[in-house]
């Protein structure tokens, strides 16, 4: 039987000022991907090394991924991929059982996939993300500016 168990694989970094943020990245050697206007404005990936996954997300974006994340609050959300929708059910209801917050309940996101977040006893969100299907996603609407 396969590995179950999530993987570490991505770091969503929500922050105020999206222009100072891809400036200070890229000078220390990111490459950030192209993203078309406006979304320029509100979500941008970043080239990272061994598989993680590091995208930068506005305040104005993060809405449509987390409807539980505070308002005016910047900072990482911890991504975590596991084997199948079923799955993200699985284990946001096996974290929350135990007694860990939650944040986003599991809901069909915006980049096809099944999603949810959980906070850890820190307050740090984690999100656990199933397979993406981009045929399932829907049309993303710009968040105002």
């Amino acid at each position: 039987m396969a590995d179950s168990r999530p993987v570490f694989d991505q770091i969503n970094l929500v922050v105020s000022d999206m222009p100072a943020m891809v400036e200070f990245y890229e000078r220390l050697g990111l490459k950030i991907g192209p993203t078309i206007p406006p979304w320029d404005r509100h979500h941008n990936n970043v080239s990272a090394a061994d598989g993680i996954h590091f995208d930068l997300d506005s305040l104005a974006f993060v809405p449509q991924w987390n409807q539980g994340w505070p308002p005016d609050q910047t900072g990482p959300v911890f991504g975590f991929r596991v084997s199948s929708a079923e799955a993200v059910d699985a284990t946001y209801a096996d974290l929350i059982g135990a007694g860990y917050g939650g944040q986003q309940p599991p809901h069909d996101a915006l980049m096809g996939a099944r999603y949810a977040v959980v906070v850890d006893p820190d307050g740090n969100s984690v999100g656990l993300m199933g397979p993406r299907d981009p045929a399932s996603a829907p049309e993303p609407r710009p968040p105002a500016d």
